[in-house]
């Protein structure tokens, strides 16, 4: 009988390691996935930042843009404005003449 009790023993403590080192792996694995959760978290945040960014700078060009259109037609529209009245005094100046 005591050959009987040590292979019952033997083997349970061999199926306990079993789920020791199981458990083990387990939590092993997880933390390590639960790490490629954080620094897959830190890319997307990251990310996020870079868009806004971005996007920020988008719309400051887009002003900038802006600007330069109405300083543009500013300028056309003053530069029409001269040269209709630089007509219109070599036109008088060729009347008096």
């Amino acid at each position: 009988m005591p050959s009987v009790t040590i292979v019952v023993t033997s083997q349970l403590e061999w199926k306990q390691q079993l789920v020791n080192e199981l458990e083990s792996t387990f939590h092993k694995q997880k933390h390590i996935s639960s790490t490629g959760e954080l620094v897959k978290e830190k890319i997307i945040l990251s990310q996020e930042k870079m868009i806004r960014l971005l996007n920020e700078h988008i719309q400051n060009l887009q002003q900038q843009l802006l600007q330069c259109r109405v300083n543009n037609r500013t300028t056309n529209s003053s530069g029409s404005s001269l040269t209709s009245y630089i007509s219109e005094i070599q036109r008088q100046q060729m009347m008096d003449d």
